[in-house]
């Protein structure tokens, strides 16, 4: 047997009653000897199954493991909203362009508006912004206890952690505020947040947006039909 399991390039169990799945209680007992069913089970457990210790350090480990599934889930998120194909969207009119200039909030309610913007924020390498704001509107419309607890973890990971690429800009008050509501996740968690990139990005990116050549040709594409 034990010749037969080398061949296998399986490691043969110390000892006989080890075979039955009891592992050994040592220091090293998860990394040694063989691995009961349960054990497996532990391995394999769901994301949600980490605690939620949202420190202000993000030191906790289980911030800096994400699976595969989470990054689809926020990336879906994301695109769903914001990166659709612009052409499938209804066409674009003269009034409507004009429209955005009025106000960042007519801009930001278009649907055609948030994909044009997030094409400049991307020149300015701020499309985290824009992308905070979207999932978080996205958030409040779940009403599943657990779903938003899993958003909620997988929002603060990609756009609040400070381990991560993505983070955005937020004062030490609004940070002090979502680590409290972190104890208890809800769809109301990044509200303060929410607000303050909404006004970051009015104050800031939609001037410059609206005094960029990207929003200028657009509209001189759209004149040049009227005028011809």
């Amino acid at each position: 047997m034990g010749s037969e399991l080398v061949e296998m390039g399986k490691r043969p169990p110390e000892n006989d009653e080890n075979t039955t799945g009891v592992q050994n209680t040592g220091p090293d007992a998860h990394t040694s000897g063989s691995v009961s069913t349960q054990t497996l089970g532990s391995f394999n457990a769901p994301s949600n199954a980490c605690c939620f210790c949202w420190c202000c350090c993000c030191s906790c480990s289980c911030l800096t493991v994400r699976s595969a599934k989470e990054e689809r889930i926020m990336t879906t998120i994301s695109e769903e909203q914001e990166e659709a194909d612009i052409n499938q969207m209804p066409p674009l009119t003269l009034e409507e362009v004009r429209a955005w200039g009025e106000s960042f909030e007519r801009l930001i309610k278009s649907a055609q508006g948030r994909a044009r913007f997030q094409q400049f924020l991307k020149t300015e390498f701020s499309e985290e912004n824009l992308n905070f704001w979207l999932v978080c509107e996205s958030l409040k419309k779940e009403t599943n206890k657990t779903t938003v607890e899993q958003t909620v973890k997988q929002i603060f990971e990609d756009y609040i952690s400070v381990l991560s690429p993505k983070e955005v800009s937020l004062d030490s008050r609004v940070r002090e505020v979502i680590n409290r509501n972190m104890q208890e996740p809800s769809s109301c968690t990044f509200d303060e947040a929410q607000q303050q990139i909404y006004m970051l990005m009015q104050r800031d990116s939609y001037p410059r947006y609206m005094n960029s050549s990207m929003y200028a040709e657009l509209i001189q594409s759209l004149e040049e039909p009227t005028e011809s």
